[in-house]
């Protein structure tokens, strides 16, 4: 009888890393029953129906409905109805990925259950407990039973924190699965010209992490650097970003109107993408889009003191980067002064069959 395999995803990162996962795991109809649970942290159109459209998910089988809150509200939202999920259904796995809410609650939910939990972009570390993320990381990796990594770093951290090395298991980068599954796709839309663009001669904002848009001040000075460059940036707006943006005026606080930065509302997968690909550079704080620049080769500048993808600056395209340092990093960007970097092992697009195969045999034995 096939196991049933609950695949957890809450936010747009996550959608990116399940999709491989649920198309690799329905291709063993015989062995697995795949079932997506959706718990709700994204979920308004632009950031989560449209991503599940671009990514061929079906319909989740089941959409917990928790959303938004703080995050003692979702984590609690999310571990009641799941224990009710996991009750009624009574799955053989749960498997979870990246580090937001939902991964560490539906993961807790599940042990305490004793149905067991494998985690996929295990052991990062940012060294920065400031990071709900970083918490999240943690409290998951310490009791899922299988930790899928994407980088030698990643495994290293586990073994210091003394895992076992059986539950350890280096097999890649699952968002790059997506990222070469549609790169042809994504790279022929030509979204960027319906903003008037060419290809190569703008940049890709993305900011929605707490420590850079909640205080309206950074985020004014960060909006100050962005229009003094000396190129067109396109910046489709988080809404988390676009709230304090709209209450505090600073549209006009920072002169956007008559600067070269280009406001968006958030974008499909492929639309998004297809401006990334044919971007001069990279300007973010999220952790996948510093994987995705190392991959396709484009600079990018991490705005943040840490990152948990340290592999992303020692091998790939990446820099860390303060509102003090940007225009320095941007000039020589602009100017073609900047490293080469090369994909990591295994960031190959095959880690979602290496992932399964695993699983297939951890299930086996139970």
């Amino acid at each position: 009888m096939p196991k049933k395999i609950f695949l957890i995803a809450a936010a747009r990162p996550n959608f990116m890393k399940v999709a491989p996962l649920w198309r690799a795991m329905d291709a063993r109809p015989d062995s697995m029953k795949p079932m997506l649970i959706h718990t709700g942290q994204h979920y308004d159109k632009n950031m989560s129906d449209v991503f599940f459209e671009d990514l061929g998910l079906p319909t989740p089988h089941v959409h917990l409905g928790v959303g938004g809150g703080s995050h003692a509200q979702q984590t609690a939202g999310v571990m009641v109805k799941f224990e009710e999920l996991c009750l009624a259904e009574k799955p053989d796995l749960v498997l979870v990925v990246g580090d937001v809410n939902a991964t560490m609650a539906t993961s807790v939910t599940a042990a305490k259950l004793h149905i067991p939990v494998v985690h996929v972009e295990a052991g990062l570390r940012s060294r920065d407990m400031t990071m709900p993320e970083e918490i999240n990381r943690l409290m998951t990796d310490a009791i899922a039973d299988l930790l899928f990594t994407p980088s030698p770093d990643a495994d290293e951290n586990l073994r210091a924190e003394g895992v076992a090395e059986e539950r350890i298991k280096l097999v890649g980068n699952i968002m790059i699965d997506s990222l070469v599954r549609s790169v042809a796709k994504a790279r022929d839309l030509k979204a960027y010209e319906k903003l008037g663009l060419e290809s190569g001669k703008f940049g890709v904002v993305t900011l929605h992490r707490p420590a850079n848009v909640d205080d309206p001040d950074n985020l004014a000075r960060i909006l100050g650097v962005l229009t003094a460059v000396d190129l067109p940036l396109v910046f489709p707006v988080h809404p988390r970003t676009r709230a304090v943006m709209q209450e505090h005026d600073l549209g006009s606080r920072c002169g956007l109107v008559d600067s070269r930065l280009i406001l968006a509302d958030p974008l499909g997968y492929y639309e998004f993408m297809n401006l990334v690909i044919h971007s001069r550079m990279m300007l973010t704080d999220s952790g996948g889009l510093q994987e995705e620049t190392t991959f396709l080769d484009i600079p990018c500048l991490t705005l943040r003191p840490n990152t948990e993808r340290p592999i992303t600056i020692t091998q790939g395209t990446n820099e860390l980067a303060t509102i003090e340092s940007m225009p320095g990093q941007i000039s020589r960007i602009l100017e073609g002064n900047w490293k080469k970097g090369s994909v990591p092992d295994l960031w190959d697009g095959n880690t979602a069959p290496r992932i399964v195969d695993v699983i297939a045999d951890f299930l086996a034995d139970k």
